[in-house]
């Protein structure tokens, strides 16, 4: 179900009203920082640190993990 473009109309008619001209720019601005800092945690959670392969060699970095190979 996706807005129209009548909905979607209203709605920032609404956020007009609600929140006044002036804080629309900071509200919006707050939304893509957040969003930003969203994105980069599920990125930092789908890819593990280096910290995390180290320790899933036992605490070893790889250099060391492939000498004693």
């Amino acid at each position: 179900m996706a807005i129209g473009t009548t909905e979607m109309a209203i709605l920032i008619g609404f956020a007009v009203l609600f929140f006044g001209a002036k804080r629309i720019p900071e509200l919006a601005r707050s939304l893509g920082l957040a969003k930003g800092e969203y994105e980069m945690a599920v990125s930092e959670v789908r890819s593990p640190s280096e910290a995390e392969r180290d320790m899933d060699r036992g605490g070893m970095t790889e250099n060391v993990a492939d000498e004693s190979e």
